[in-house]
């Protein structure tokens, strides 16, 4: 049972569009000519030197309902019955973990899509203006990663700055202080996968619960009648709640330990940059007073 009712609750969207869709299909189609032979009708008696008729055909030929419903089309109304039948089943515990299950999809998609943007899996830009700044040539390093929307090529970019302009303890401050907020900015969105992972088998654990209970009451006022499929139906269809609450709990904690993994080799390959960058400075000879 576990296995129909949880790919029912995952697809639901899915089976709502693909019935829809196939509807359209189904009204649209037109006849299957091949389905039914034509039906003729018999040459009427004619006399010597006329001409016979042709005979008629009749075009208009039916299709049953089960010809245009496909398995594809029933498999898909079935779904959806049994994805709503577990939602009504399931209580607010249930209609709760499926809110979670939307908002970790989209806060997934989101936040690929950002680190995508911010140039998390990219570095190459970064490090040929590290290297350029290594080389001796400052204004090449700096033209190299200029407007770029790279993490990384954000804090070089400044970094370089800082240190042709100010002090090497006031540019270590601004270095460290612009990384820092890159790096908030990189892990915005991880705390709503964190509290989703940690919430998602607490409810459903709580939908749990309360199905029991239920369960036993119903088998309570039953009373001598009491039937034990009762109690045993009752019982598995609160369990499924737990396993729901789990299936969206794995994803989110799979996720946000991939996204943290990202985030701490952006950290790593920003502090190596930084310190790159102040081994290769020079700074300007201190000039000794004489005595």
């Amino acid at each position: 049972m576990i296995n129909r009712f949880l790919p029912a609750l995952i697809s639901l969207p899915i089976c709502v569009s693909g019935t829809v869709v196939a509807a359209q299909e189904a009204s649209n189609a037109g006849p299957d000519i091949g389905t039914a032979p034509p039906i003729l009708s018999a040459p009427e008696e004619t006399s010597v030197g006329e001409a016979a008729p042709l005979p008629s055909f009749d075009a208009s030929l039916s299709i049953a309902p089960s010809e245009v419903e496909g398995p594809t089309t029933s498999g898909i109304l079935d779904a959806a019955q049994e994805a709503q039948r577990f939602l009504q089943d399931g209580g607010p515990a249930i209609w709760a973990i499926a809110a979670l299950s939307v908002i970790t999809v989209t806060l997934i998609l989101w936040k690929i899509w950002r680190l995508a943007l911010i140039g998390a899996w990219s570095k190459g830009r970064a490090g040929q203006a590290v290297a350029a700044f290594e080389n001796g040539d400052a204004e090449q390093a700096r033209a190299i990663v200029r407007g770029r929307l790279g993490v990384r090529s954000k804090v070089v970019d400044a970094t370089v700055s800082a240190v042709a302009q100010l002090p090497e303890d006031k540019a270590r401050e601004t270095a460290a202080r612009i990384a820092k907020n890159e790096l908030a900015g990189a892990g915005t969105g991880l705390r709503a996968l964190e509290l989703i992972a940690t919430i998602a088998p607490l409810l459903g654990l709580l939908g749990t619960v309360l199905g029991m209970i239920a369960a036993f009451q119903a088998l309570q006022e039953a009373g001598n009648r009491a039937d034990p499929a009762l109690l045993a139906g009752g019982i598995w269809e609160a369990l499924l709640t737990t396993a729901a609450g789990m299936a969206v709990a794995i994803p989110a904690s799979a996720a946000l330990t991939w996204f943290e993994a990202v985030i701490d080799r952006i950290r790593r390959d920003l502090e190596d940059g930084i310190t790159r960058i102040f081994v290769a400075h020079s700074p300007a000879a201190l000039k000794l007073a004489a005595e």
